[in-house]
This record gives structure tokens, C-alpha cells and sequence, in this order.
């Protein structure tokens, strides 16, 4: 042979030897996988929508999907079915994170304003007890202030007049009893014991008694002017001592519980900028604002200087008693859906886990648990709306709960346009028709199904789908079935 043969027979024989190098491999690997499925034991087959319903046999579910099968090494107990398990490679792209449920002292400054109002119980009305008239009226406008004892107005009383004669005629002819009884009548009449000392000193009845001011403090009602006819139950003038006044503030009803009475208070007023006065709560309201949700609280500060006026609008901030050794979470982990309080369990090897809480006070961006869950517990404070969405869509049980059903209430059939997809999810968001059944207008609505379902699907496509209403008190609703009806057309319209 020459050269040019031998490397043509060594090429041949390379090629075959290649060819059967391949051929065998094929055979050997296609012979494997039969051996390595038939090695996958079947425990039984359930509903995709329902994982309590369970067969030994593959069929057709309640709801007219295939059932599908669950394998040993995917596990057989009651958990296994009740549990969310995600890739840990899928739980970094949506950005997962988690937190421990932990003990600490929650505290919390409540900021809101209030307007400065006269304090109540350092305010007098001045009245008379028998009828006249007012000769001299030495007040003459609201406003002006006033001292304990200084001299309000003179008052002419023809039945004053007459009960001091009686007095002194008691006194000259010395009965005791007679005494006694002219002087209670004057003391009624609303003549002070000083005014009355000095009737008896003089032996001479007075034409004119003054009035004087019961306290210190500033005019604020003048209802009379000078020769006006008064009598009694008719409110002459009003004094309001000012040295202390009152603050009705707000609270909105969330923060109601945090505020008790002898608390701390700091007061600023845009008007005097840079100055701040202490305070205190000094009583909380019973009834609540039933269109705003908020609860009035009275506060109480020192004016000595008698800067702070009737009506001024102010801006208070409440410093509230720590609450100590709280079991609290991140408030961004919790699920409310109107119905129920939830959050989602982070367990081991990638499980997740409704479980039902009741949740107390907010404090900044913490909130109080009262019930559901435990020290040291590891939750889920982002993206779990998306695991509690998939938790739902497997049927998932709350842990503190009865197993939530499943079942459908309700369904309709609707049309409409792929808006957006997460298909590894199953989770699509539709811009449909308006579906009379549900009485729903025409909208974009995000829905679940499972992913086989979306399978093929595009953005734009325009589809035709039956959607039911989910039992699991969550308001979830899930695509029992979709179909495509003509490929882009909802993107070219």
C-alpha cells in the first residue's frame, strides 16, 4: 500500500470506531432513563388547584384539569403539600429577604397640632342674685385684665336695699335670731361678708353695692353696658385666668392607645419660632371623630407670660410611654387583606408558609404581634406578596388555621388582552372585557393559574379564559383555563 491508502483505511477506521463510541453511548443513556424514571415511585396523584383531592390513578379533577403526580422524593407527609418551595436561584431574582421576629422596646412620638383654648376650670362668670341696674360699669370691653377684688360695676337693687334696712333694724332691736337671718338673707343676695361688716359698722344701708372680680384673669364675654337692667340668670361678664392654658390636639385613631394622661407634651407655634413649651396630657376624650377617626386629647401648659392666646394654632409632639420586651416584626411584612393578617414563614431548604397573626401597635416601621408567632422565627419582608400569591395557588394552609378550601364559589368566561406575564410563576395580568357575572368593568386584573397554563403565551396575544373565584378568604381568583385566539392580534389592534 502506499502512503496515501493507509492513512484512507486509518481515517475509515477511526470514523467507525467514533461512530460506534457514539452509537453505544445513545443506546447506554437512552437504556438509563427508563431504568432512572421507572426508579421514581408515585405516592398518588392530585388536583393542580386542589391538593386535597388526591387518586391513586392518573384522571380528571373537580374542575376538569389533569391530575398531576407527586413522587417520594418530592415528600409524602401532610407538609410537603402544604408547603411553597422556590429555587433559591428564583428567590435572589424577585429579592427575597428575610427577618427574625424578634423582643424589643418599641417607642413612639406621636406628632400632630392643636389650638390653644381657655382653661375651663380657671374661668368665673359673673351674675348677679337680685334684680337692678347697673350704675357704673368700671369694665368697659372684653379683653381688658383684671385682679382678684378690683371693682367691676355698681349695682342699684331696690330688694338690696331693702334686706340691708332689715339688718339694722335686727341689730337695734338685738334679737338674735332676727340677726342672724337678715344677715344669711344678704349673704344670699351676694354681698360679700366684708360689705356686710361694714353695713353694721356704719349703721347705714347702701344705695349702691359694687361688684368686684371673683379672680384674676382677662375679660372674655362683656354683656352688658352701663345703666343696663340685669337680674338674675343673666351671664354679666366672663373672666378667664390665662396663666394656664389648654391645647385640643388630634390623634388619629391608630396611635389612640399609646397616648395616657400625665404624659409628656412639647409645643411650638410658627408664630414664635425657636421657643418650645412643656407640657403635659392632662385628659383623653372619651368619644371618637367618626368621619376623621380621631381622638381629641386635652394637654395643659404654662402661660406665665401670657404668651400663648385663645385660637393659636400650634404643633405638639407627644412623647408616649415605651413599650418594653415586645414581640414585634418589620411592618412591611405584614399581609393585610381585609379579611385576615398574614405573613409568610421562612422554614428550611427554601419552604415558605402562611401563617395567620394578629398584629397590635405601629411604632415607626415596627408593629406589635399579639398572636401567631414566636421568638426567633424567620419571615419574609420582601416580595412576599408573591409567595403568599403562590401559596394560594396551591392550595398552601394557613399554620394557625383549619386548611383553607379551595374550592371555586364562582366562575365566568371573559376576553381580553395579555398585559403582562410572569409564567414561572403563574402569574399573568389581563386587560379584559367587562364580565357581567362578576359584575366587573372592563379593567386590567392580575390573576394566578399554573404555568402550564401560560405556556405559548405572549404579551399582546388576545385570549379567551375562564376564571373562578377562589374560598380561601384571600379575594384571589385563578385561570382554570386560557386559550389563545389569534396570535398578536391583541398587540396589532
Amino acid at each position: 500500500m502506499n502512503r496515501s491508502t493507509i492513512i484512507l483505511v486509518a481515517m475509515v477506521l477511526g470514523a467507525g470506531l467514533a461512530g460506534g463510541f457514539f452509537l453505544a453511548k445513545m443506546t447506554s443513556t437512552t437504556s438509563e432513563k427508563p431504568a432512572a424514571s421507572s426508579q421514581r415511585e408515585i405516592l398518588y396523584w392530585k388536583a393542580p388547584m386542589d391538593p386535597d383531592y388526591r387518586r391513586d390513578e392518573p384522571g380528571k379533577s373537580p374542575m376538569g384539569m389533569d391530575l398531576v403526580p407527586v413522587y417520594a422524593e418530592e415528600g409524602a407527609g401532610d407538609d410537603a403539600a402544604r408547603l411553597v418551595r422556590i429555587n433559591p436561584v428564583v428567590q435572589n431574582n424577585i429579592g427575597v429577604r428575610t427577618a427574625p421576629v424578634e423582643r424589643s422596646t418599641l417607642h413612639r412620638m406621636i406628632d400632630t397640632i392643636g389650638f390653644v383654648r381657655t382653661n375651663e376650670e380657671e374661668t368665673a362668670i359673673v351674675d348677679v342674685r337680685t334684680e337692678g341696674w347697673i350704675e357704673t360699669l368700671y369694665v368697659k370691653s372684653p379683653g381688658e385684665e383684671v385682679h382678684k377684688g378690683q371693682a367691676l360695676f355698681d349695682l342699684y337693687s331696690r330688694p338690696l336695699v331693702s334686706a340691708q334696712e332689715e339688718y339694722l333694724q335686727a341689730i337695734r332691736i338685738g334679737k338674735e335670731t332676727l340677726i342672724r337671718a337678715a344677715k344669711s338673707r344678704l349673704d344670699a343676695l351676694g354681698m360679700s361678708g366684708r360689705q356686710i361688716a361694714s353695713i353694721k359698722k356704719s349703721g347705714k344701708a347702701r344705695r349702691l353695692v359694687r361688684i368686684t372680680a371673683p379672680q384674676d384673669g382677662i375679660i372674655t364675654m362683656l354683656g352688658v353696658g352701663e345703666g343696663a337692667f340685669v337680674k338674675p340668670g343673666r351671664q354679666i361678664m366672663m373672666l378667664a385666668d390665662l396663666s394656664t392654658v389648654w391645647v385640643l390636639a388630634e390623634v388619629f385613631e391608630t396611635e389612640a392607645n399609646w397616648v395616657r394622661a400625665g404624659q409628656d407634651v412639647k409645643m411650638r407655634l410658627e408664630a414664635m419660632p425657636g421657643r418650645i413649651w412643656p407640657g403635659m396630657v392632662d385628659y383623653i376624650y372619651p368619644s371618637l371623630n367618626a368621619s376623621a377617626r380621631t381622638l381629641q386629647v386635652r394637654l395643659r401648659f404654662d402661660n406665665p407670660d401670657g404668651a400663648l392666646k385663645p385660637d393659636m394654632y400650634t404643633k405638639v409632639r407627644i412623647k408616649t410611654d415605651p413599650q418594653v420586651n415586645v414581640l414585634n416584626i418589620d411592618r412591611e411584612a405584614l399581609i393585610r387583606t381585609g379579611k385576615s393578617t398574614r405573613v409568610i414563614l421562612a422554614l428550611d431548604d427554601g419552604q415558605f408558609q402562611p401563617a395567620k397573626v394578629v398584629a397590635g401597635m405601629e411604632s415607626n416601621d415596627r408593629v406589635e404581634i399579639l398572636e401567631g408567632l414566636t421568638e426567633g422565627e424567620t419571615i419574609v419582608v420582601s416580595s412576599q406578596f408573591l409567595i403568599d400569591s403562590e401559596a394560594s395557588l396551591k392550595g398552601t394552609t394557613l399554620r394557625m388555621g383549619a386548611p383553607l378550601p379551595a374550592k371555586a364559589i364562582s366562575e365566568a368566561k371573559a376576553m381580553g388582552i395579555i398585559k403582562s406575564l410572569m409564567i414561572n410563576h403563574g402569574m399573568i395580568t389581563i386587560q379584559h372585557e367587562p364580565v357581567a357575572d362578576f359584575g366587573w368593568p372592563a379593567m386590567s386584573m392580575d390573576f394566578m393559574t399554573v404555568p402550564q397554563n401560560l405556556e405559548g403565551m405572549t404579551v399582546g396575544d388576545l385570549v379567551h379564559f375562564s376564571v373562578r373565584e377562589l374560598a380561601d378568604d384571600n379575594g384571589n381568583f385563578v385561570i382554570t383555563a386560557i386559550e389563545k385566539m389569534a396570535d398578536k392580534k391583541g398587540a396589532e389592534q
